[in-house]
C-alpha cells in the first residue's frame, strides 16, 4: 500500500469562472450528435433537445426514449422494492415526472447507470416514456458508483457492483485494473464483491477495514486481476470462517451483541496499531487468520463487547 498523501486543499475559484456562458452551452456542433440523433430516432424515440454541458463542455441529448428500450446497466445492484414504491407515489401525487434519468446507447438499446429506482418506478406505473439525458461517451456506463446519487449504495452493494463491472471491462478490453481507479473507488471492494457473490449474508464491514490497509489497486490485466480478486477473496472468507467460529464460542459463553464479529475482528487486526505505510497482502492475512484461529474467548467479558460500538456492521 503507498504512503497516504497529506491532503491537499482545493484552491478556490473565482465566482462564475469556470465553464460556458449560457450562450455557449446551446452552440452545439452538430457533428458531435448527428449520428445519435439519429440513431435515437430510429430506435422510436425523439430528441427533444441538445446542448453542451455548462462544466465542461462535452455534448448531451435530452431524449424521449420507449420506457421499454431502457435496463439499467447489467452490472448495477438490484432496485429496492421499498425505494421504487416510495418514488412512484411521488410521482403520482405531483403528476410529473422531473427527475431524467442518465442514459447511453448500447446495442440499439439503453442503459441507464444511474435512475434504475426512478425508471422501475415509471415501469410499473406503466408509462410509455422516459425522459433521458443521454450522454454519446458509453464509458459513463462504469461511473455508476459515483454518478448514482439517488439512494446510498452499502457495502455489499458497492462491492458486487465493481467485480460485476470488473468481469465485464476484463471481457471487452485489456487495461490494467489501475486505469479503474475512479470506477471502482477502493480496491477493496473487488476483493469483497468476490466474498459477496460467494457468501451474500458476509459482514463485509468487519473486514474492511483491514483490507484498506493492505490491497491495493493492481497493476495487471483486469482480467488477470479477476483471478486474482478471487483468490485474495478466498482468504478473507477463510477469515470470516475463523472469526465465525471463534464468535461461536462467545455466543456459547453467554456473550450477547451484534458486533461479536466486529469485536473479534479488532481484536485479531494488528494493521490498526501499525504505523507501516505498506503491507504484504497473503503475509498479513496468513498472520489475522492464525490470530483468529486460536483467539482465546475465556478472556472476554461482556464489557469489552460492549465498548466495541455500532462501528463496522453498519455498513453492511
Amino acid at each position: 500500500m503507498p504512503p497516504r498523501k497529506k491532503a491537499t486543499r482545493r484552491k478556490k475559484a473565482a465566482p462564475a469562472s469556470v465553464g460556458l456562458t449560457t450562450s455557449e452551452t446551446k452552440a452545439v456542433a452538430a457533428g458531435d450528435i448527428q449520428e445519435l440523433s439519429a440513431q435515437v430516432e430510429a430506435d422510436g424515440g425523439t430528441v427533444l433537445g441538445a446542448y453542451n454541458d455548462p462544466f465542461g463542455a462535452k455534448p448531451l441529448l435530452v431524449v424521449a426514449l420507449p420506457v421499454d428500450r431502457v435496463e439499467p446497466t447489467p452490472y448495477q445492484r438490484d432496485a429496492s422494492d421499498t425505494h421504487v414504491k416510495r418514488l412512484m407515489g411521488v410521482i403520482e401525487t405531483i403528476g410529473r415526472f422531473l427527475d431524467p434519468i442518465v442514459a447511453i446507447r448500447h446495442e440499439n438499446q439503453y442503459w441507464t447507470p444511474n435512475g434504475n429506482h426512478r425508471l422501475q418506478a415509471l415501469k410499473k406505473l406503466g408509462v410509455k416514456t422516459v425522459v433521458a439525458l443521454l450522454v454519446p461517451d458509453p464509458n459513463v456506463a462504469f461511473k455508476i458508483l459515483a454518478l448514482n446519487t439517488e439512494k446510498a449504495h452499502n457495502l455489499r452493494e458497492k462491492s458486487l457492483e465493481t467485480i460485476r463491472m470488473a468481469r465485464a471491462l476484463g471481457r471487452a478490453g485489456n487495461q490494467p485494473e489501475t486505469d479503474f481507479a475512479f470506477e471502482f473507488e477502493q480496491p477493496a471492494f473487488l476483493t469483497l464483491g468476490v466474498c459477496y457473490e460467494e457468501r451474500p449474508r458476509l459482514s463485509g464491514g468487519a473486514y474492511q477495514p483491514i483490507l484498506r490497509r493492505i490491497d491495493e489497486f493492481l497493476d495487471r490485466p483486469i482480467g488477470q486481476a479477476v483471478k486474482e480478486r478471487e483468490r485474495r477473496g478466498r482468504k478473507i472468507l477463510k477469515l470470516d470462517d475463523a472469526v465465525s467460529a471463534a464468535v461461536e464460542k462467545l455466543k456459547a459463553r453467554g456473550l450477547t451483541s451484534p458486533y461479536l464479529k466486529p469485536f473479534v475482528v479488532s481484536r485479531v487486526n494488528f494493521t490498526r496499531f501499525s504505523k507501516a505505510t505498506s503491507f504484504d497482502f497473503d503475509e498479513t492475512l496468513d498472520k489475522i487468520i492464525a490470530s483468529a484461529a486460536k483467539f482465546n474467548v475465556d478472556r472476554v467479558k461482556q464489557e469489552d463487547v460492549a465498548r466495541v460500538g455500532a462501528g463496522p456492521a453498519a455498513e453492511d
